[in-house]
């Protein structure tokens, strides 16, 4: 009985003590632990996950194996126009020839043309296959399609090694333009992993990779045309050799490395019903009314609608004056691969320094404040590119279009990627990155025609002036704009 006591005096003052113990504790301490708490959970939400510096590495790879030939195509032209048994080659030189004549340009602006043809070949079958490559994403995973995506590439770069006539080279690229949907897919990626918070840190990830691709992939495509003379047979079999074992390492690493970012239990139940659904994937008036997206809010689908129309202008315009710029620099300034090189080197730092140092940095609801600033200042960056008659005048001008490059499209892809279910990500990114395709598919061919007919100042001076409309746009999209652009999803 007595212990019974005992042991309840004890309880007692047990309590007792804690209760004074708690007592001693400032008011405050517990505002403190939860202020930090809430410090620590918002610190562990702004970490990206592991998988996104995977994509971040694959894409890197994959990069410098796709802009290695950037400075080998007029060396590669050069390679085919040398081979008089390469019929295929002259047959389609004789057609550029026409044109030549037609619109009474000088022989020099054979090559753009040329250049401009591929380009858009290429960017076409892009279109085509973004949006399908997208929707499939969205019922079988990421992972599956973009191994998939990976493995054509590859092909198309084996093709390239034994590309001993210039059919086998427009095969190989016809099979890399049906198969590069791989950069449509890594911002679905981005769009599984990242919320909204972290949404343009991801696409800033994305740029980027980009950047690095475009600054370090060029370099080696120049060291491989410095060489060329050296390698006169073949000489394209090591840029082909490279770019394929590029290929091989990213296929690796999504295979051994990379997890699925789309779990089964938010995939779609199917990618449509019967051939006149498959055709909205391919069919520009579908594309631009986002048609294949269901399930979707009226407002939202608006939304889309404007961004999708804002972004083909503004691609349409600037990859038309893109592709010609390294045509431009080798006629004006007699610059070599080299030379070109450290020019895209140039380029490219100032966007890895954009985007890694303000675009991740931009808050939610700030994207088109952005890209209207990217978009204003390309337009003096063409005017200046084209009326350049310095090379410190040509840099200036490559300054403002490098902080429009890092800034302009990965803004509108983060407001694009607001909208549709989780389900139907990967078919919304698919059909942004298919618009964008279609403008460069056509956008070059435009400006080649430009090009020839008007001279390379007057054609940059108007494209320039042109890049007006989609600033427009931008600043009406700011306005217009519903709010759930603005709200989490």
């Amino acid at each position: 009985m007595r212990y019974g006591i005992s042991m309840g005096k004890s309880l007692q003052e047990l309590v007792k003590n804690r209760n004074k113990a708690n007592m001693a504790i400032p008011d405050d301490a517990g505002d403190r632990d939860r202020t930090k708490l809430d410090s620590s959970k918002k610190e562990t939400e702004d970490k990206l996950s592991s998988s996104m510096y995977i994509i971040f590495l694959i894409l890197i790879i994959d990069l410098l194996g796709f802009t290695v030939i950037l400075p080998l195509m007029p060396t590669i032209f050069e390679y085919y126009d040398a081979n008089e048994e390469d019929h295929f080659y002259h047959w389609m030189e004789s057609k550029i020839q026409y044109f030549q004549t037609l619109f009474g340009s000088p022989d020099e602006f054979n090559k753009v043309l040329f250049g401009g043809f591929l380009g858009s070949v290429f960017s076409a079958l892009q279109f085509l296959v973004a949006p399908i490559f997208g929707s499939l994403s969205d019922v079988y995973g990421r992972k599956t399609v973009m191994i998939l995506s990976m493995i054509g590439i590859g092909v198309s770069h084996a093709v390239w090694c034994f590309a001993d006539y210039f059919y086998l080279f427009v095969i190989a690229r016809i099979v890399g333009g049906l198969s590069r949907a791989n950069i449509s897919l890594s911002t679905a990626i981005v769009t599984d992993l990242c919320s909204e918070r972290k949404r343009s840190k991801g696409m800033a990830l994305i740029g980027i990779a980009f950047a690095i691709g475009f600054i370090v992939g060029p370099i080696i495509g120049a060291i491989f045309a410095s060489r060329a003379v050296k390698f006169s047979h073949n000489f394209y079999v090591f840029p082909a050799v490279f770019a394929l074992s590029m290929t091989i390492i990213d296929v690796l690493l999504l295979i051994f490395c990379f997890k699925e970012t789309l779990p089964k239990e938010k995939r779609a139940s199917s990618i449509g019903q019967g051939l006149s659904d498959a055709c909205q994937f391919i069919s520009p008036l579908s594309l631009f009314s986002f048609k294949p997206v269901t399930n979707i809010k009226s407002g939202e689908k608006w939304a889309l609608k404007k961004i999708g129309l804002t972004y083909f202008l503004f691609l349409f315009i600037y990859s038309g004056l893109e592709y010609s710029l390294s045509f431009l620099t080798h006629m004006r300034f007699n610059f070599t691969s080299m030379q070109q090189g450290k020019m895209y080197l140039f380029s490219g730092l100032i966007m890895i320094f954009v985007q890694g140092g303000y675009v991740r940095r931009i808050p939610p609801g700030k994207e088109i404040k952005s890209a209207a600033v990217g978009a204003f200042l390309i337009i003096p960056a063409f005017i200046l590119i084209g009326i350049s008659n310095s090379v410190e005048i040509l840099y200036i001008g490559l300054a403002l279009y490098a902080y429009a490059s890092a800034t302009v499209v990965p803004c509108l892809t983060t407001i694009a990627s607001k909208f549709g279910s989780t389900s139907q990500k990967g078919t919304v990114l698919g059909i942004f990155r298919s618009l964008g395709s279609l403008a460069r598919a056509i956008g070059p061919l435009v400006s080649a025609v430009a090009y020839w007919s008007l001279t390379p100042t007057v054609s940059y001076c108007i494209g320039g002036l042109l890049l007006i409309v989609p600033l427009i746009l931008i600043l009406n999209l700011g306005k217009e704009l519903p709010k759930i652009v603005q709200k989490n999803e």
